[in-house]
């Protein structure tokens, strides 16, 4: 299970995971070891997550959203399958979670009748500061 905050976490079995070769320096490793891991996931086809919270990620990580619908996160950081799987796995509930994240909602506030007073008397006096320099 990869757990992406403490309401949802998403089977491991709905990830699908592919190795490829890692670009980059890295010398005979690079050319000859598929190390970079790839994860997809089928955001729509997706039982774990309801219609709000895959309209809400699609929204948020479109541009990492294929036309199919598949989500792709890939990690070639380490030298190891291992060490990529565990990144692109962590990376991906990061990135679940980001975009699940609700902001909290913005509360209205009024200026207080002090700070409009003070405003209008900061005005008032400058105002006087300045008819008074035009008298002499």
């Amino acid at each position: 299970m990869v757990e992406i905050n403490s309401e949802l976490s998403i089977p491991e079995s709905e990830l699908s995971f592919r190795a490829s070769r890692s670009s980059g320096p890295g010398g005979q490793n690079v050319n000859k070891v598929n190390s970079r891991i790839t994860i997809e996931f089928d955001l729509y086809g997706s039982p774990t997550l309801s219609a709000v919270q895959k309209s809400r990620i699609h929204e948020k990580l479109a541009a990492r959203i294929s036309s199919e619908g598949v989500l792709q996160v890939s990690s070639q950081k380490f030298r190891t399958q291992r060490g990529n799987r565990d990144e692109a796995i962590a990376q991906f509930a990061r990135l679940l979670r980001a975009a699940l994240h609700e902001k909290p909602k913005r509360k209205k506030t009024k200026v207080s009748k002090g700070s409009k007073q003070k405003r209008l008397d900061d005005k008032k006096a400058r105002a006087l500061l300045k008819r008074n320099r035009t008298l002499t």
